[in-house]
């Protein structure tokens, strides 16, 4: 059966990026289909990365939380894992997001269209589903196919190994391997551990660079390490050069700098490298955009090389987040409605929503270095936080990172319990151009954890009471 459809916009990809670009077409009154290639919304993020990944977080927290309550005169004794029940409670959280996308959608009149997009010309893409061929004629397009775990060619391993894990398999959560090796130190494998060590697992990290999440500021990293050393081994600077699948285990051969070559059996592999973004097969080549190392070139109303043809999300580069690609598909569809709109952000957070969380957001201390900018930190320890204290989670900082010619706020990271719901009020001081009087002389709520913000531009204002002064006040 053939089927000619005709319409204002595409957007080619289901995914947080692409729905919300799907949604505001419809809401400036664009006529809008929507191709996605499985029969529900919500892209990996919901269906198999950011909300499963979360729902098992929380399970994971909750059993820390459980277990440091005996030494303060609570016991629940053994704390039993029931995998199913588990499960199903994390599809039914996805079920619920899924069945409020799809609704949405409906009301605002979105046709969706399941099967995967080709291009034919950069006028028409033809979408295949089952024994349906699917023409689209469209006046715009909007990129948002999202992105697939990285598949390592460097190293030689067994992919059809049910050991052999990427991300997408783990949040599937089928078993709960004895020992398990995570290959990335990033935030995805990060969280991965975090979830696993959890429910009962050995965990061994592999990282390649200096420290684990590269792109976080080295005191903010120690401060993590420090923090979650006693649970996972660590080891940086290292390569895994081959993995063999036997009947009894998988085993690794890893290179380790300053340490002699070994092979080590795990009863399981997660990889978790990185993604790729997913442009092959999309029929690219037909129509001529641009790309720049696997990414889409993209200007700052989302606009490729050609001038109906829009992209965002994970196929225009890093970082790879949902909350980025939302944006960048609300600027698309008003650029496409012809408003005068760009894609120009201060600030994009970054959060490893494990234990405790990591979350930073504006300019790392690294990036300043980098780009010459005179800055000066101000570092809030959560060991003289009433609130972290009596929550049990001292073990954390509040760093705030300003402009040392106009004491701006550029930059802050939180490490400690729920860290990255701290970063509104930095995110928002950065977009406003606070200062740190601004923030300083803010009331913050007491006890809080956000409070840590304000008592850390105190300390660079010098005029924190809380601690020890150790710097004349600010004139």
């Amino acid at each position: 059966m053939n089927i000619d459809i005709k319409t204002q916009v595409v957007v080619l990809g289901g995914g947080p990026a692409g729905y919300s670009a799907a949604f505001r077409c419809s809401d400036l009154g664009l006529e809008t289909v929507l191709i996605e290639r499985y029969c529900n919304l919500g892209g990996v993020c919901l269906n198999v990365g950011c909300i499963p990944s979360k729902a098992l977080l929380h399970i994971a927290k909750t059993i820390k939380e459980a277990k440091s309550l005996k030494h303060k005169g609570i016991d629940f004794n053994d704390i039993s894992i029931n995998l199913d029940q588990v499960r199903s409670w994390k599809s039914n959280i996805i079920a619920k997001l899924n069945n409020g996308l799809a609704s949405m959608a409906k009301i605002r009149k979105i046709r969706i269209v399941n099967g995967f997009g080709k291009f034919v010309n950069a006028k028409t893409i033809v979408v295949e589903n089952e024994n349906k061929i699917i023409k689209i004629i469209f006046d715009n397009v909007i990129l948002a196919a999202g992105s697939s775990p990285i598949k390592p060619t460097y190293f030689p391993y067994e992919a059809n190994d049910n050991r052999i894990w990427d991300s997408t398999d783990a949040l599937k959560l089928k078993e709960i391997p004895k020992s398990l090796l995570i290959i990335g130190g990033g935030i995805i494998g990060l969280e991965m551990a975090t979830i696993y060590e959890a429910l009962g697992s050995e965990i061994s990290i592999i990282e390649i660079n200096k420290q684990i999440i590269p792109s976080a500021d080295e005191d903010v990293v120690k401060m993590f390490t420090a923090t979650i050393s006693n649970k996972f081994k660590i080891m940086l600077e290292t390569k895994v050069t081959e993995i063999q699948s036997k009947h009894d285990g998988v085993y690794v051969s890893i290179k380790q700098k300053d340490y002699p070559d070994k092979i080590k059996r795990y009863d399981a592999v997660l990889i978790a490298i990185g993604r790729v973004p997913n442009r092959i097969n999309l029929g690219l080549e037909n129509i001529g955009v641009e790309l720049d190392n696997n990414y889409i070139i993209v200007d700052k109303q989302m606009r490729t090389n050609i001038p109906h043809i829009y992209a965002i999300g994970d196929m225009v580069g890093q970082p790879m987040l949902a909350h980025k690609g939302i944006h960048e598909g609300h600027i698309a569809a008003e650029v496409i409605s012809g408003l005068k709109h760009y894609f120009n952000p201060k600030v994009i957070p970054c959060i490893s929503y494990t234990e405790p969380e990591i979350a930073w957001v504006g300019v790392t201390e690294k990036e300043a270095k980098e780009k010459n900018i005179q800055y000066k930190t101000s570092v809030f320890p959560w060991t003289c936080s009433g609130r972290a204290t009596t929550s049990c989670c001292e073990n954390g900082i509040t760093k705030l990172i300003f402009d040392k010619k106009t004491n701006r706020i550029i930059g802050g990271a939180i490490v400690g319990s729920n860290g990255g719901e701290l970063l509104g009020e930095i995110s928002l001081g950065i977009e406003m151009c606070c200062d740190a009087q601004d923030i300083a002389l803010t009331i913050h709520a007491h006890p809080t954890l956000y409070e840590s913000i304000g008592l850390a531009a105190e300390i660079y204002e010098g005029t924190i009471t809380d601690l020890i002064n150790t710097q004349k006040a600010n004139k």
